[in-house]
């Protein structure tokens, strides 16, 4: 049985992962992605525009203009739009990926250029969605202290690069910074991960519980900053990608080296709910 402390360290830290959820603008507010083709791509409620709208917003707001790498807001609507607080008609837009990227904004939604393995796209978040308020709290294995598993973590001379997994089909080159290594039922078992500038590391991995008990496609973990290569892998606070909760994540998933060939019985589960969300 876990420590009483340790238990309420990962409960506390659950209950944090179930609130940034359903934050203002979190996972649950998505409400749509839409790839860009070159030209104009209308923005709107009105069913025939590109970008389509919650029906609060105006029939046409205006375009995203877009010349195969930039794109350019133009708002035609009367409404208050501001892009990173500063009300505006036009402007040139940053996507997630820069160090700022530019936002827009206007009653209770929000909107980002988003680059990614398809192409340019718009996400949308509406947070008005009922889901942010009716979605049913994550579901977890009970704390198992014996998945807090000290590890080694080696860095390489020269970052690695291996092939990842997106959920949009493509196949994705990545640099791995080092890799763990931990014992687990008598065996040794290796890890790459990518490391943080805090010295945390992250791990997107895979094991035998995926497609049964936990999300098909894996999940993942941050560590704590390792200490002169010393650090602990917490299989509790394993957990689900976003690709769980709305269609409208573009997660990446575990390379092939991150397939444990063991059942992680700690951390998220992927309840029955989730899984009839995404057959419908």
């Amino acid at each position: 049985m876990a420590d009483k402390d340790y238990t309420d360290t990962i409960e506390k830290w659950r209950k944090e992962m179930d609130t940034n959820l359903r934050r203002e603008n979190g996972w649950l507010a998505l409400a749509g992605l839409f790839w860009l083709r070159k030209g104009e791509n209308a923005i709107g409620s009105d069913p025939d525009c590109d970008i389509r709208l919650p029906a609060r917003a105006p029939k046409r707001l205006g375009v995203f203009e877009f010349d195969g790498n930039n794109v350019t807001l133009d708002v035609e609507s009367d409404l208050l739009v501001e892009v990173n607080g500063m009300a505006t008609k036009t402007a040139l837009l940053d996507a997630d990926q820069e160090d700022v990227p530019s936002f827009i904004t206007f009653n209770d939604m929000r909107m980002v250029v988003v680059r990614r393995s398809k192409g340019v796209g718009i996400r949308l978040w509406d947070n008005t969605r009922q889901e942010r308020f009716t979605f049913p709290t994550r579901e977890w294995f009970p704390v198992k202290e014996e998945f807090r598993i000290p590890a080694t973590y080696t860095r390489y001379d020269t970052p690695r690069v291996v092939k990842m997994p997106d959920i949009l089909g493509a196949i994705l080159d990545e640099r791995m910074e080092g890799y763990l290594t931990f014992e687990l039922n008598g065996r040794t078992h290796e890890l790459v991960v990518s490391e943080l500038p805090d010295h945390r590391l992250w791990i997107q991995f895979m094991d035998l519980t995926n497609g049964h008990t936990t999300y098909p496609s894996g999940r993942y973990h941050y560590t704590d900053a390792h200490e002169d290569g010393k650090v602990f892998i917490d299989f509790n606070k394993a957990y689900s990608p976003p690709c769980a909760f709305t269609d409208y994540a573009t997660c990446t998933f575990s390379p092939q080296e991150n397939h444990l060939q063991i059942a992680i019985e700690a951390g998220e589960i992927y309840p029955e709910h989730q899984r009839k969300l995404h057959q419908m």
